[in-house]
């Protein structure tokens, strides 16, 4: 889940929403960004699905003690989330054997530097499933990869952005992850996104064949209802809100 704090609510965000927001986002990128067309689907399905491993976790939010907020990707018990990761991936592989490669590479990249159980053994795990199905398959060259696995992860962070910042907010009111902008370069130049209004975003550079809007869905639980119900049935109760944002230069 993605959770942004207001004074009376939790803005709450599903990971597979944002993850097909992702998605509707990548859909509107200039063609040669991706370098080989010849994947483009099963590139586009990868970015939006790269958060079904969160579909089940989602179903059911549950309330953190410690931080007095629900449960969010950041903080969720590493376990179940693993566990669920791994599911993620293997349902995706399912569909696209280059579109649940990406997923792993997306997955694995969060444990690449820890040597902490069980986060390394995941890590390791996919690795070797990795492996297996650059041995089973023909993927496309190295640097191709590289170029649409970064795209999978731009469109992650942009979608991010989206629910994790007040529509509208300026450069100081934003999640100190975004104010610098995006690990992601094209053509030399960090890509940075800026809110120009509650229904715009400017990007630099450009990434769209043209402006492209994108619609996400979130709820607003209010906090006095999740002290009267409990986190999972005041989610549940709570009616769905569509934002659109339009990507401009």
């Amino acid at each position: 889940m993605i959770i942004r704090e207001t004074e009376d609510a939790f803005v709450m965000t599903t990971q597979d929403d944002h993850g097909r927001f992702s998605g509707e986002i990548a859909r509107g990128f200039r063609r040669e960004l991706f370098m080989d067309e010849s994947v483009l689907e099963e590139v586009l399905l990868a970015i939006a699905e790269h958060d079904r491993a969160w579909l089940l976790m989602d179903d059911m939010p549950i309330w953190n003690d410690e931080s007095r907020t629900p449960f969010t990707f950041m903080d969720y018990p590493p376990l179940p989330k693993l566990l669920m990761y791994s599911k993620g991936v293997e349902e995706t592989i399912a569909m696209s054997p280059y579109a649940g490669y990406l997923c792993s590479l997306h997955y694995a990249s969060f444990m690449k530097n820890t040597t902490e159980a069980p986060f390394a053994d995941f890590y390791r795990a996919e690795q070797a499933r990795q492996q297996e199905l650059r041995d089973q398959f023909s993927f496309p060259d190295e640097d191709t990869v590289t170029r649409q696995f970064g795209l999978l992860q731009l469109c992650d962070d942009l979608s991010l952005y989206v629910n994790m910042n007040p529509p509208g907010a300026s450069k100081d009111q934003e999640h100190p992850w975004f104010r610098e902008g995006f690990n992601m370069s094209i053509d030399g130049q960090r890509v940075v996104a800026t809110w120009a209004s509650e229904h715009e975003i400017q990007i630099s550079p450009f990434l769209f064949e043209r402006k492209w809007s994108a619609s996400i869905k979130w709820k607003h639980v209010l906090k006095s209802s999740i002290e009267e119900q409990g986190i999972a049935k005041a989610f549940h109760d709570a009616l769905w809100t569509e934002q659109t944002v339009t990507f401009v230069p």
